[in-house]
């Protein structure tokens, strides 16, 4: 949605559009007061980004009381590029928070997004019972870990070489990326938007070193850090990726970063459950643990469904009722079946005996729950069985690398 809505709430009476070049002072300046930083934006804030869309609500003085980005992100789903509304930047005025403008900016956002395509959302919460209260339901934690550098692992295997890499070698960063993400579910395909925004410099913000690891067949891994200050106790490196395909990649990289011991005591990185990167890692010493908890909603159930791949095992059909205020195009009565590698959700008549709020179904969706635990969280509930839901869980569990 790129034109504007009305709403009123209370007293306030909101126009609610797309922002434009404007108006991206005034945007800057709302996201300052909610989350600090500079007074003075950086330049590239201020620029429009093709695949990203500004919502901004505006009172009856044309004053910017709310805001919300929808980032223009794609997801990886069953080998399957999803299209996502995934959204950051959430901010609303302090004399309006709580009077609904975040609700009507985001319901005008999921309508916007549904017109593009989008199927899923996700977003990093400030306070999840806002957003729970709107459909997203927690799904996972982005996990930062801090090990010290003696801990890790300097045997390097046989077969793997590791070679210093350059700015020749950003796009392996991707590319490996990429080999990596599209085995799982719900991380991003770092493609569009913000990731097509070419850097100032020869590397990526944050990277001032690259290493490549390679085997026969080419590179199969790639670490990308930053150095920091200073060699004393308190120096760490910041790995903006570690990444590998196989295990003796991720030894091979993980080697490199022992090697750092003798001027930096500590690295931090995110972890990413059962990749072959936490397999060579002890990740049983991590300190300074950050977790993250982020959140998945449904922005059209149908397409969330067919747009996904499903694993071939699996098959069945499931019958299930969704009430959705904010996104009301999903609301109804559903059967879901999943065959051959493909899922279909289609109307249907005659009152399920199972019914799903959009946080279960984005639970579901991300097997962050089984049917009979969205039932105890309050998700989900109906006098069916509520195994059969588990269908719409089939997959690994979903993740995120990325913060946005």
């Amino acid at each position: 949605m790129t034109g504007r809505a009305a709403a009123t709430l209370g007293a306030m009476s909101l126009t609610i559009r797309s922002l434009t070049a404007q108006d991206m002072a005034a945007s800057w300046d709302l996201g300052r007061l909610a989350f600090g930083g500079p007074a003075q934006a950086p330049p590239r804030a201020l620029d429009p980004v093709p695949g990203v869309t500004r919502y901004g609500a505006f009172d009856s003085t044309g004053r910017l009381v709310g805001r919300a980005t929808d980032v223009g992100h794609e997801q990886w789903w069953g080998g399957r590029r999803v299209v996502a509304a995934d959204i950051g930047g959430v901010a609303v005025i302090p004399e309006a928070r709580g009077g609904g403008v975040a609700r009507a900016v985001l319901a005008a956002l999921l309508e916007g997004a549904r017109e593009r395509g989008a199927a899923v959302s996700a977003l990093y919460p400030t306070v999840s019972p806002v957003y729970r209260a709107l459909g997203w339901e927690v799904c996972g934690t982005l996990t930062t870990v801090d090990l010290d550098t003696a801990s890790l692992p300097r045997a390097r295997p046989e077969g793997v070489t590791v070679r210093p890499g350059g700015p020749e070698d950003v796009p392996l960063l991707t590319e490996v990326y990429e080999r990596v993400a599209r085995t799982r579910n719900g991380l991003l395909t770092r493609r569009g938007g913000g990731y097509d925004v070419a850097f100032d410099g020869p590397l990526p913000e944050g990277i001032d070193a690259i290493s490549v690891a390679e085997d026969a067949d080419g590179p199969a891994g790639i670490l990308a850090f930053g150095r920091g200050q200073g060699y004393g106790p308190q120096a760490r490196l910041d790995v903006v990726d570690l990444l590998a395909v196989d295990f003796r990649a991720a030894r091979a990289l993980v080697a490199v970063l022992a090697g750092w011991q003798t001027v930096a005591r500590a690295v931090r990185l995110v972890l990413l459950a059962g990749d072959a990167v936490s397999a060579a890692l002890p990740v049983e010493r991590g300190t300074g643990i950050e977790r993250r908890p982020w959140m998945q909603r449904p922005v059209d159930v149908a397409a969330a469904v067919a747009a996904r791949g499903w694993p071939a095992h699996v098959s069945g059909r499931v019958r299930f009722s969704l009430a959705d205020d904010l996104a009301p195009w999903n609301a109804g009565d559903w059967e879901l079946t999943v065959e051959d590698g493909a899922g279909q959700l289609r109307r249907t008549t005659g009152g399920p005996d199972l019914w799903l709020r959009p946080g279960g179904f984005a639970a579901l969706y991300c097997a962050a729950v089984t049917g009979p635990g969205a039932v105890q969280a309050g998700l989900a509930g109906g006098s069916g069985d509520p195994a059969g839901l588990d269908l719409l869980g089939s997959g690994p569990p979903a993740a995120l690398l990325d913060y946005f």
